[in-house]
């Protein structure tokens, strides 16, 4: 899933900075502060048609969840239920996230990332519990699907916990929002919603849509397309090793069938003066060669679903290592590789093997 996310006021006030505009707009001075509502985002939906879903966002860092004994610090995020399908939070089976009576009467449930479930309720059920936050009590509704994340922006899906964002208002009392998060319709055109965004904003807080310093946005797309371009420089060079070591194979295979024809001179000769056809000849050293090809693929296959299964078994985690350190096998790339690998045997064999069928029977028999 594609996603694109505008940020606002959220990589500074990490450090408890906060974004000023560093330029002059309409007669006002740099330097002011620019923060938004909820209301504002929901403006921004309605001004936007190339925003197809969007959702506020309330954070806020080290809230105390308890159950019974057990007690964990987390962020806390107060979101609308759309939030899950833009940032691709599934729940586990038998669980739910935040949906719109929730939002609508201010419930008191929560969602929970699947660490904080295993922190506050170890190996127990959890939905349907109760936990306390800030000593304010919860229903647990919902539990996030063990998720693989690239990156994240304060923290991860599996650490955090959800709530509905009239509820974190009413609790909190925050009159800002800290993000707004934003799928497009087109997430190829990210870069030009981002700036009709900057523009609608700009216009009722009076800031330059140019002014970068004002506000602070994350596209998804920009990520993504490092990703997929490295991704795809890795694929080509080893592509481009696949297939020079298959151009060396096939040439060993090549030079192996030319000795064999060599050494065999003389048995081609005597099968050719019994009443052999050329054709049969041919097809013999043509299906030796395609043999030769057959085991050495065979031989790789084994050992590639070997190294697959020695991988997996390491159970290497963190960092890199969730993405690159659970290998699968791909049936459409073996189903290529064994295709251009019979393609390359049978071009290996087919020059040695007609060499073979044009020789003649009786310089063949006088071979030594």
């Amino acid at each position: 899933m594609k996603i694109f996310m505008f940020i606002s006021q959220f990589l500074r006030d990490m450090k408890s900075q906060k974004l000023r505009t560093s330029l002059a707009y309409q007669g006002l001075n740099k330097g002011r502060v620019i923060r938004f509502t909820e209301e504002d985002a929901l403006s921004v939906k309605q001004q936007v048609p190339a925003i197809k879903d969007l959702s506020p966002e309330y954070t806020r860092y080290g809230v105390e969840l308890k159950r019974d004994r057990n007690t964990y610090a987390t962020l806390v995020r107060g979101v609308y239920p759309v939030y899950a399908e833009i940032r691709n939070v599934i729940p586990e089976r038998g669980s739910r996230f935040i949906d719109a009576q929730d939002l609508d009467q201010k419930r008191r449930v929560i969602f929970l990332g699947d660490k904080v479930k295993k922190e506050l309720f170890k190996d127990g059920e959890a939905v349907g519990k109760y936990i306390l936050l800030n000593r304010i009590p919860f229903l647990v509704v919902g539990i996030l699907i063990e998720k693989k994340q690239s990156s994240d922006y304060g923290e991860r899906d599996e650490n955090a916990a959800f709530i509905p964002a009239t509820t974190f208002s009413a609790i909190f009392g925050p009159k800002y929002i800290s993000n707004m998060v934003i799928k497009a319709w087109d997430p190829g055109k990210n870069k030009a919603l981002i700036k009709q965004v900057l523009t609608v904003m700009g216009k009722k807080y009076k800031f330059n849509p140019d002014d970068t310093d004002a506000i602070s946005y994350w596209n998804m797309m920009e990520q993504e397309t490092l990703f997929t371009s490295i991704f795809l420089g890795f694929n080509l060079f080893l592509g481009m090793v696949g297939v020079f070591t298959l151009i060396v194979g096939g040439i060993g295979v090549s030079n192996i069938m030319n000795v064999v024809v060599e050494e065999r001179t003389k048995e081609i000769g005597i099968k050719m003066a019994l009443g052999a056809k050329r054709r049969y000849v041919l097809l013999q050293f043509v299906s030796e060669a395609l043999m030769i090809a057959f085991s050495g693929g065979v031989i790789g296959i084994v050992l590639s679903l070997v190294l697959v299964q020695v991988i997996k078994a390491l159970n290497l985690q963190g960092g890199a290592a969730d993405f690159i350190a659970h290998p699968v096998i791909s049936v459409q790339t073996m189903t290529v590789t064994a295709f251009l690998l019979g393609l390359i045997g049978f071009l290996a064999g087919l020059f040695p093997a007609r060499r073979a069928a044009s020789l003649d029977p009786v310089e063949a028999l006088r071979y030594e």
